[in-house]
Parts: structure tokens; C-alpha cells; sequence
């Protein structure tokens, strides 16, 4: 079977900020293969929310290509991009969502601006992925009656909602408990084996980076079921970058990361 091209693809991009006497990242390339997960790794500054903005389009590179969906998005303008942005969901480190609105408002936000469906389907997906991360009972609920971790698994439904070909997180997990962080990483577990989601998981936390790569989801008896890996085994799919100061300095699966022999590798593992 010929291999598809990753439903992202950076090829050799260069980008530095205003002013900056150093790139922001040098000579980058990777993919996120389709279907799978890209796990951006690195320390305060490595670049690995810079890869992001890239991907949303919110700055441009000084040089190199970015691909999403087979499309090159490198200098499209804001019009152009916003249908590109369509094709995404974006799931921040603060959940960013809308005080003012109850929890089925914030998740039905994007589907009501497409306005393409109406209200009963619109209500009806937003039951369906409340229900996909087990909040269904807090579809009236506000913001403010939330806790952290919930707050989060209602981005992730927000995010879902509108059934996009891409997932972006950016440090989904990091402020919250290592029980509910283990959840919110179940979640992005379950779209990608699943929903069929590609993804890219920016964290510093390895602890939520392992358990992604680690885990694998499937449906036993109508019901959903967990599994994991052992760390050298290799999970389809599931891709590492680490970043130290915008270079790429490992690219590939968790088995070879684990046996890096890299310096900055071996002293971000321990």
C-alpha cells in the first residue's frame, strides 16, 4: 500500500521573531503522519509553540514550507487561511472558553459561525461529543461551576465539535493533577484511534507525552477499552520531535527516543 503524504508537513523552516538575534527555529522539517500523533518535545523556548502559530498561520516563516492537508499554506493571506483554519481544532493550556457562555454555548460556538446545520443537528453533535468526554450531565452548566480539568475536557469537545481532520494541543495538560491530566490524555488517545484525528501534542510533560504514546484504544463488547505499550515497543502512528532552541534534535518513534544517545536528550529524559 503507498504511504500518504502527513496531513502536516514542514520542509527546512526557518523563523525568528521581531528583533530576535537567533532563530526561533532552524532548518525545521517533520510530518505528522495521518491518522497518528506528533509529540513536540522541549524546555521553555525550544520553539515548540512557535510550531503552532506556523500551523495556524498566525506568523509565516522566513523561509521553508508548511503543507496541511497537501495544501501549502506558507504565504496564503488571511482569507485564504481561514479555510485552512477550518480543517483544525485548537485545544489551549487554559482551556480559553467563553464565561458568559454555558458549556453546550461554548461547544456549539463554531458550528453555529459555519452556520451550515441547523439547530437540532447542531444540538445534537454537541450532545454527542459532550457524551465523547463524559460531560454530557454539564450541557447547561457555566464556566465558573467548572473545575480545571473539566473546563479542559469541554475545550476538547469545543474543539471536536465541527469533526476536524487536525488536532492541536498546546500544553493540554500541564497545570492540572496527574489524575486529570491522565484523562485529558485519554481523550486525545480516544480521537486519534477512534475519530481517526490527526494530531500534535505540544508539552514539557513526559509523564502525559508516555502515556499518549504509550496507550492505545479500541471497543470490546460495545464498550471502550484502554491498553499500553511497553516504552521500546513501537505504537503506529505515534511520532516524537524534540526541539532545543528552535533545532530539531531527535525525530522519530519512542523506542528510538528512549535509546538516543543525544546529550540534551538523555538530560531531558532523566
Amino acid at each position: 500500500m503507498t504511504r500518504r503524504a502527513g496531513v502536516v508537513q514542514f520542509q527546512g523552516v526557518y523563523y525568528a521573531y521581531p528583533g530576535a538575534s537567533n532563530y526561533a527555529l532552524e532548518d525545521v522539517s517533520f510530518e505528522v503522519p495521518e491518522g497518528g500523533v506528533l509529540i513536540v518535545l522541549g524546555g521553555s523556548g525550544s520553539g515548540k509553540s512557535t510550531i503552532l502559530k506556523l500551523v495556524l498561520g498566525l506568523i509565516k516563516p522566513e523561509s521553508g514550507v508548511i503543507l496541511v492537508d497537501g495544501v501549502d499554506i506558507t504565504r496564503m493571506t488571511e482569507r485564504e487561511l481561514m479555510t485552512e483554519r477550518a480543517k483544525m481544532g485548537m485545544v489551549f493550556q487554559e482551556g480559553a472558553l467563553f464565561d458568559s457562555l454555558t458549556v453546550a454555548e461554548n461547544v456549539a460556538f463554531r458550528l453555529n459561525e459555519q452556520r451550515d446545520q441547523g439547530p437540532e443537528i447542531i444540538e445534537q453533535r454537541v450532545r454527542a461529543v459532550l457524551g465523547f468526554v463524559e460531560l454530557d450531565e454539564f450541557y447547561e452548566r457555566m464556566p465558573s461551576e467548572l473545575s480545571g480539568g473539566q473546563r479542559r475536557r469541554v475545550a476538547v469537545a469545543r474543539a471536536m465539535a465541527h469533526q476536524p481532520a487536525l488536532m492541536l494541543y498546546d500544553e493540554a495538560t500541564t497545570g492540572l493533577d496527574p489524575i486529570t491530566a491522565s484523562t485529558i490524555s485519554d481523550l486525545i488517545v480516544k480521537l486519534r484511534d477512534l475519530e481517526g484525528a490527526s494530531s500534535m501534542l505540544v508539552t514539557h510533560q513526559l509523564r502525559d507525552a508516555f502515556h499518549v504514546a504509550q496507550t492505545f484504544t479500541f471497543i470490546r463488547d460495545g464498550q471502550i477499552a484502554y491498553n499500553r505499550v511497553d516504552k521500546l515497543e513501537i505504537l503506529w502512528g505515534t511520532e516524537f520531535l524534540m526541539l532545543d532552541r528552535g533545532q530539531v534534535v531527535f525525530r522519530g518513534r519512542q523506542k528510538d527516543l528512549w535509546t538516543s544517545d543525544h546529550p540534551y536528550v538523555r538530560n531531558f529524559l532523566s
